[in-house]
């Protein structure tokens, strides 16, 4: 007999969105189908569950049961980027992978045979659970049995669908791999599994529930002539599964690699000519995306070089796009910043144009906030050209993070796409902004006697006229001492700057100004 497995994620969407916002896991969280206060939950964690928030509540209720809910939205072409992703990890251990039509974050892999390959089923379906879950930091289960129904129940029953353990504790759930060894066994733990952790709809749920109907076993054992009449052919075909039905594996088939390539019959140096022949790359590249209904998200471009060697370019749009001008002229700045930076003196003499590809995506506005006024989608696509003419690493933001020191307080990181505007809802007028320097600036030794006032740096700015402070920072036992004293020093000038008094070095120095 066939031997199948089946890896659940549950609550899929909401395992991303806590992937995108890791400091939610110790909130109750929400995913809606819309950013609105009528938005639809469509996924829960623990906590929210706790609280009483079930699927199918509007967003408005929700937040009424809990006033700290967290909530967002995962757009489709998220979902698939992560579903194609978790398929080619999954490939890896079995070349045939059925991705389910309707429930994300469910898969179905082969393992017929593979008994004679690796030592044992559970020895290899560790593997997949260590490389494709746990390894990404999801949390999920996987089950060897024989039937697609009876594994994926019996997943379900143990991975705890809904968002149990999901964003519950702070920490992705650790889930050992079940391996049945007769069919009759995997058939008794699928009855036994709690009807509420399949995907059944709400509606039909609670009639079961008064029914005293709970388990997969009751739900099977109802007479099927009337499943479909009371519950609709959703229900009736999950019931026909339910009774032992036999469902076939339908492996997805891997798409060919998108890539466009030509060997050129001299060394080409010149970016210009270059970006001719890249532009006939690509438009065979985006008439092969189109024909396959995805976008282009990023392009890899390869140039191997007269005398060996090669060298790769990565372009990223600011959206998934097909936009053939938009691409090129990305591509065209990429080529002049690598030719200015001698990148093409021993010529080119092979060229490849890869891409990467997501359905079309829908456009996200954050939660409750309008349309703004500025096109969001033309600073991006600003932004990329930074990108494209100066390296990725050109476009970059502050995140704060915990630290003892001002300047351990905050990292750069890339940023990859601008989002809405978030102000706080009661933003203080006339506020201050803190510049912090890179490095602080020694100032010259304060003389004992200061008739003219403290010049802190030049007589542009004038003395000191007000000071205030100290506030102290000083700790660093585990590394270098450290003992600060901070004051803001306005001058005359009407500059404010943001000095300290460094206890152990004896000196002062400017660490800032205020703007």
């Amino acid at each position: 007999m066939s031997r199948l497995a089946c890896v659940d994620l549950p609550a899929f969407p909401l395992q991303l969105l806590l992937g995108r916002e890791p400091s939610w896991r110790a909130h109750a969280v929400v995913v809606v189908d819309r950013d609105r206060p009528s938005g639809k939950v469509l996924w829960r964690n623990e906590r929210a569950r706790v609280h009483g928030i079930r699927a199918g509540m509007r967003y408005a209720a929700a937040l009424s049961l809990d006033r700290d809910l967290r909530a967002g939205t995962v757009d489709d072409a998220e979902i698939r980027r992560a579903v194609d992703g978790a398929v080619v990890a999954l490939r890896r251990h079995t070349p045939f992978v059925e991705p389910s039509a309707d429930e994300p974050g469910v898969f179905w892999l082969d393992a017929t045979g593979l008994d004679r390959l690796v030592p044992s089923f559970e020895a290899w379906a560790r593997g997949v659970l260590e490389d494709v879950v746990v390894g990404r930091g999801w949390c999920g289960a996987i089950v060897v049995g024989f039937s697609k129904f009876g594994t994926y129940a019996v997943a379900r029953g143990g991975s705890g669908v809904g968002g149990s353990g999901v964003g519950g504790s702070g920490g992705e759930q650790r889930v050992d791999p079940i391996v049945f060894d007769a069919f009759a066994a995997e058939s008794a733990a699928a009855r036994a599994v709690p009807l509420d952790r399949l995907a059944i709809a709400p509606k039909v749920f609670d009639v079961l529930d008064k029914l005293a109907v709970r388990t997969v076993g009751d739900f099977a054992a109802l007479p099927p002539e009337d499943i479909a009449t009371r519950f609709g052919t959703d229900a009736a075909a999950l019931h026909r599964l339910a009774r032992g039905a036999l469902s076939p594996l339908h492996p997805a088939a891997p798409e060919s690699p998108m890539r466009q390539s030509l060997d050129l019959d001299y060394a080409e140096r010149d970016s210009g000519r270059l970006l001719v022949i890249v532009e006939r790359l690509l438009a065979a590249l985006v008439t092969a995306f189109a024909t396959r209904g995805e976008a282009i998200t990023e392009l890899a471009i390869v140039a191997g070089f007269d005398g060996g060697g090669r060298r790769v370019e990565r372009i990223a749009p600011a959206a998934p796009t097909l936009d053939m001008r938009q691409l090129l002229e990305l591509i065209r700045l990429r080529l002049e910043s690598v030719q200015r930076a001698g990148g093409l003196v021993a010529g080119v003499v092979a060229i490849a144009i890869a891409g990467e590809g997501v359905r079309a995506p829908a456009e996200q506005l954050e939660l409750f906030a309008e349309r703004p006024p500025r096109d969001l989608a033309a600073a991006n696509r600003a932004l990329a050209r930074v990108r494209a003419t100066l390296g990725d690493d050109a476009v970059v933001r502050g995140r704060l993070r915990e630290g003892h020191l001002p300047e351990a307080r905050f990292v750069w990181e890339r940023l990859e796409r601008l989002g809405a505007a978030e102000p706080p809802p009661c933003a203080p007028t006339g506020a201050l902004v803190r510049r912090i320097y890179p490095r602080p600036i020694a100032l010259p030794a304060r003389p004992r006697h200061e008739p003219d006032g403290w010049m802190l740096r030049n007589l542009t700015e004038g003395p000191v006229v007000r000071v205030s402070g100290p506030y102290v920072v000083s700790g660093g036992w585990w590394r270098r001492r450290v003992q600060r004293e901070y004051h803001f020093a306005e001058t005359e000038a009407g500059d404010v700057l943001w000095v300290y008094f460094d206890r152990f070095r004896r000196r002062w120095f400017v660490h800032g100004r205020l703007e």
